[in-house]
């Protein structure tokens, strides 16, 4: 009769391991599917393990007090082909096993008190039919096992020809609830879902929102962190009024994003395997809202000009991105950008750096804030935005983007150094 084991899931995001509390069956009982076998503690909560089929237990291979890795099987049921095909349950040797997660080497199978915990592996030394079974896993933390009925990601070839005939990617299945062994995502979940979203209205998503698209889906593969703080426009809003050519209020932050950059370039700087790459050059992009989408036309060496001699060339490649007739010039290669949402009325905002840039910086709206003042003992009114940085957080740490802005607060607040 075919054996399904029974494996330690993963209970929580960043989760690599529980504790056996109390084992609520014994070898020989007959559990039901979803019956709770275990009960096992995290570093966060006490919670039950389930079993994907109903069954008899032959095997348990843990004990009370154990510390159990994620993926790490802990019994094995014996089930009925009916049963099994009924549950969606994979059996001891059969499916394809994604690779077993390593552990240090000073922990790899062990458990809390040192103990040797026994791989799949190991179980099938001495166990009936155990020559049969394919090894789900070789090393002591065992499988990466998905949270829950929703965490599974795993799509079959079947699913992934549907998807492709469909156009529909991976970040798209986000919608689509498993209901398969451990979540997995059925054929059946599949159509039932694109069944369900048919007759809703829609239109189609034009180039332009896909590019955006495709874009923040390879961002969000980086580990983004954001850090943000307020900056006096009084200086910026005075020396605007003063200036006969009336510079954008974005073009202040570009330039003092490029002189702070010139000062740190390594906060713009890109991981590729074991290195950290510098650039070379201070091209910097502006994120310009045109129709379903966003245009981000760069300018070249920001750091080499001043404010005044940059306005010429900021109002042409903003008109020439908002008419959507971008020179190629001013197309691809900037190191960072500057986003103003303000624009929008927004005062807080996290922006996205592009998937070839690791820096953003985004530009709230202008506020009147009550600071306090020393001087007279009081609070006065201030004109204050916010700014934001979003950055790669391989790349530099809270510390260095901290430092960072402050220059950048020094450049915008003595505007006449611009």
């Amino acid at each position: 009769m075919p054996q399904v084991p029974i494996l330690m899931p993963q209970l929580g995001e960043s989760i690599a391991e529980a504790t056996i509390m109390q084992l609520l069956v014994k070898p020989g009982d007959s559990v039901q599917a979803d019956q709770e076998v275990f009960e096992v503690e995290t570093n966060k909560a006490v919670m039950g393990v389930t079993t994907v089929c109903g069954g008899t237990i032959v095997s348990l291979d843990v004990s009370a007090g154990e510390t159990v890795p994620v993926g790490a099987i802990m019994g094995i049921i014996e089930a009925t082909e009916e049963e099994i095909e009924r549950s969606g349950a994979t059996p001891l040797g059969e499916g394809a096993a994604p690779a077993p997660v390593e552990a240090p080497a000073a922990e790899k199978n062990t458990g809390q008190d040192g103990a040797h915990f026994r791989t799949e592996g190991e179980f099938r030394e001495g166990m009936p039919g155990g020559g049969r079974r394919k090894a789900l896993g070789e090393g002591g933390r065992g499988l990466p096992v998905p949270m829950g009925k929703r965490g599974s990601r795993f799509l079959s070839p079947r699913i992934r020809a549907r998807m492709d005939e469909l156009g529909i990617t991976e970040a798209d299945m986000a919608y689509v609830i498993g209901t398969g062994p451990n979540g997995r995502i059925t054929i059946d979940d599949f159509e039932s879902f694109i069944n369900y979203v048919d007759g809703w209205p829609s239109h189609p998503a034009s180039p332009m929102r896909r590019s955006v698209a495709s874009s923040m889906q390879r961002t969000w593969r980086r580990p983004i962190a954001s850090c943000g703080r307020p900056i006096f426009m009084a200086p910026i809003i005075l020396h605007r009024k003063n200036h006969p050519r009336k510079p954008g209020i974005t073009l202040y932050f570009l330039r003092a994003l490029a002189l702070a950059l010139a000062e740190a370039p390594e906060c713009a700087g890109y991981m590729v395997g074991g290195r950290i790459l510098t650039p070379r050059r201070i091209d910097l992009g502006v994120a310009v809202q045109v129709a379903d989408g966003v245009m981000v036309p760069v300018m070249r060496n920001v750091n080499e000009y001043t404010l005044n001699e940059l306005v010429d060339e900021y109002n042409k490649v903003v008109k020439q991105a908002r008419d959507r007739r971008l020179d190629p010039a001013y197309q691809g290669g900037g190191i960072a950008t500057v986003s103003n949402f303000g624009g929008f009325g927004l005062t807080d905002a996290t922006p996205m750096p592009l998937p070839s840039e690791s820096l953003i910086l985004g530009v709230g709206a202008v506020q009147k804030v009550p600071v306090w003042s020393d001087e007279v003992e009081c609070f006065l009114p201030v004109e204050q935005a916010r700014i934001v940085a979003s950055f790669d957080h391989r790349v530099v740490d809270g510390g260095d983007v901290g430092r960072l802005m402050l220059r950048i607060a020094h450049y915008l607040e003595h505007p006449e150094f611009l």
